[in-house]
């Protein structure tokens, strides 16, 4: 019996039954990591949490500035909160391999809670003085540094192996959702009810992470198959640092974050030197670059996700993309050029982030995971301070796109170490680790 005139059949109505099925292949593989029941509350609490830190951020710049009207207390303040990340890494990471993970992050998110809640009375009552300020945002960083290792070596114990590089992923584009939304609630907040209010939210977004702790099943856990041994803490930094050194894929994987991280990944300093002294752009399209960055992360993180896997080749490529990226940022005074090779660099940058967090999660022996990603922290966020410092002097002393195309030469430098040592290790079988054959 035919289908009556205008009407189509089930069949053709749609896509093709085959269609539909490689459709949930594809969105299976992209979020394969969800299925898992503690990833998911992980996934979720992470989400709310972190908008509320980048809703902090925003308030606290803010608070500092009415205080005190200085842009040098302003920096003062971001850099206390970042130095405990250079200090305090190596010391998180054996904490993370000694600790029970999920109480251990109970405990400093707790702390972190805390630290908000004190600002937000301060702020409330108006007792709020600077010193607060600046002794909150050390407080905060130092609870970071033990925080941040013991959280990103925690994925292997929240979902199989197999789902380890998506899980991976799929924090890196919660990372990039929260920071191009958490800065524009700020701004709202602060619009509407005033800056306590970025605090308070803050506050109580740090209850649906600790919830989602509380909720988990040690059940569903896959634990680590071996714990580290006792030995004093300086002995298993080194025994960290060691391992990082002599086996030649982790070494492979630290060179390019060390590079890339210290001499490229200063984007909180690049951007707005960029735009005042490059672009003459006003803070609408400063804004609007930050935006551009974050949306190239983001695209990257789901795309690396969806891959479900990463390799040396690809870190090796996405960092001689980030190069070359960087060069051109160096040269371009157009605002549109620049905003594309912003968008481009946070699509390299990620990807080659995220593909050597996984990769060194998976290479690492179950009892050292905690320090070896201590170490690719410290290489990451730890060198903000130095690297920030080093892009302001040079653009101080020799203008920005001749401080942008030093640093890309350092990067180039560091792309290069590493191509060297994956063309030679790539004819023998690497020892420990991630093999460099792929």
């Amino acid at each position: 019996m035919s289908a009556r005139p205008g009407v189509r059949s089930n069949r053709t109505a749609g896509a093709d039954p085959g269609e539909r099925s490689l459709v949930r292949r594809a969105l299976g593989r992209q979020f394969s990591s969800l299925a898992e029941y503690n990833y998911r509350l992980f996934f979720i609490g992470q989400l709310v949490s972190q908008i509320g830190s980048w809703m902090q951020m925003v308030g606290q710049g803010w608070l500092i500035l009415q205080l005190t009207g200085s842009a040098t207390a302003l920096g003062i303040a971001t850099m206390l909160q970042a130095l405990p990340f250079t200090a305090l890494s190596l010391v998180g990471g054996v904490l993370a391999d000694r600790l029970p993970k999920r109480r251990a992050l109970i405990v400093v998110q707790s702390f972190a809670t805390l630290q908000a809640l004190t600002l937000s009375i301060l702020v409330i009552t108006d007792t709020v003085a600077v010193w607060h300020v600046y002794t909150l945002a050390l407080l905060l960083g130092v609870t970071n540094a033990i925080e941040r290792p013991t959280r990103q070596s925690f994925f292997s114990e929240l979902v199989s192996r197999d789902n380890l590089v998506n899980a991976v992923a799929l924090n890196s584009s919660l990372l990039n959702v929260a920071r191009i939304l958490g800065p524009a609630l700020g701004g709202v907040v602060i619009a509407v009810v005033g800056v306590q209010g970025t605090f308070v939210f803050n506050t109580f977004s740090f209850l649906a992470v600790l919830g989602g702790y509380f909720l988990m099943r040690p059940a569903l856990f896959h634990p680590p198959r071996s714990r580290p041994a006792s030995a004093g803490l300086v002995q298993q930094i080194g025994e960290g640092l060691r391992y990082g050194w002599s086996t030649p894929s982790v070494r492979f994987t630290l060179i390019l974050v060390a590079f890339i991280g210290m001499f490229g990944y200063n984007f909180n300093v690049i951007i707005p030197l960029v735009a005042q002294f490059v672009l003459q752009a006003g803070p609408e399209k400063f804004g609007l670059l930050s935006s551009f960055l974050g949306a190239g992360a983001l695209i990257s993180a789901f795309a690396v996700a969806g891959l479900g896997r990463g390799s040396p080749a690809m870190m090796l490529g996405a960092a001689a993309v980030f190069c070359v990226a960087l060069y051109s940022l160096a040269f371009s005074s157009w605002y549109l050029v620049s905003g594309a090779l912003l968008l481009l660099l946070g699509l390299s940058g990620a990807a080659l982030m995220t593909t050597a967090n996984t990769t060194l999660q998976m290479g690492a022996p179950d009892e050292m995971r905690g320090r070896i990603i201590s170490i690719f922290i410290l290489l990451q966020a730890g060198s903000t301070p130095v690297g920030g410092f080093l892009t302001g002097y040079l653009s101080s002393h020799a203008g920005v796109p001749a401080a942008l195309a030093i640093q890309a030469s350092l990067c180039v430098l560091g792309v290069g170490i590493a191509g060297f040592q994956f063309a030679v290790l790539r004819r023998r079988p690497a020892r420990g680790g991630v093999s460099l054959a792929n």
